[in-house]
């Protein structure tokens, strides 16, 4: 029989510096589950990548206080900021362009969130992420 499922818990946590602090210890606190076992198994599967680079976590907890957790791709923006080696995007996106990026490297962060996108191919996919960098005043070229 399937463990009862009391409720999913959304977080974006830096890759392998997964710590009890908010927001993560409150967050899991509530539910009652084991904060440190989470920790140790998040940054061990995150070891290998990048540290510091901030990935979106959902946590399902069960009934026995028992939880299973699944990795999605680092969030549009970190990736485009990262890319135009930014460390934020523009307050004015419209007036003051703070980046450019090519689409070449609009395809190749598209291709590392394709499975996070609702987008049908390769092409809605960089059409998506264009449009996120020119909301963070990034200048795409070659679109």
């Amino acid at each position: 029989m399937a463990k009862k499922i009391v409720g999913f818990i959304k977080l974006q946590v830096p890759a392998g510096k997964a710590n009890p602090s908010p927001p993560i210890g409150p967050a899991l606190g509530q539910r009652g589950l084991n904060i440190m076992e989470f920790c140790k198994a998040f940054n061990a599967q995150t070891q290998g990548m990048e540290p510091g680079l901030v990935l979106p976590v959902v946590i399902t907890a069960f009934a026995d206080k028992s939880f299973t957790f699944v990795l999605k791709t680092p969030p549009a923006t970190v990736l485009l900021k990262k890319a135009a080696k930014l460390d934020k995007g523009s307050a004015r996106p419209h007036t003051d362009k703070v980046g450019k990026l090519t689409r070449a490297q609009i395809e190749e962060i598209a291709k590392t969130k394709q499975k996070d996108l609702t987008a049908a191919d390769l092409d809605a996919a960089v059409r998506t992420i264009a449009g996120s960098a020119r909301s963070m005043g990034i200048i795409v070229e070659g679109l």
